[in-house]
């Protein structure tokens, strides 16, 4: 069994993230674009931080471990 690593949040990452809750922030992970793959993919090995405002979770696409991002818009 391999073993996902903890992901890395910056502090303000980390409290946005936990306001989401864990059923949402299971589907925000499974559904991220891969424009390499050109369809829908999980998020693996991100990381994450606040961008203008909004949640920025950075990591690797689950297929071909190319990189993608997951804009999350916090309103």
């Amino acid at each position: 069994m391999t073993m996902e690593p903890m992901p890395k949040f910056t502090s303000p990452a980390a409290k946005l993230w936990a306001t989401i809750p864990s059923q949402d922030q299971k589907q925000l992970l499974a559904n991220v674009w891969c424009g390499k793959c050109q369809r829908e993919v999980t998020i693996t090995n991100f990381s994450g931080a606040v961008r203008a405002g909004d949640l920025l979770l950075v990591g690797l696409c689950s297929e071909c471990h190319g990189d993608v991002a997951r804009v999350i818009e916090m309103t």
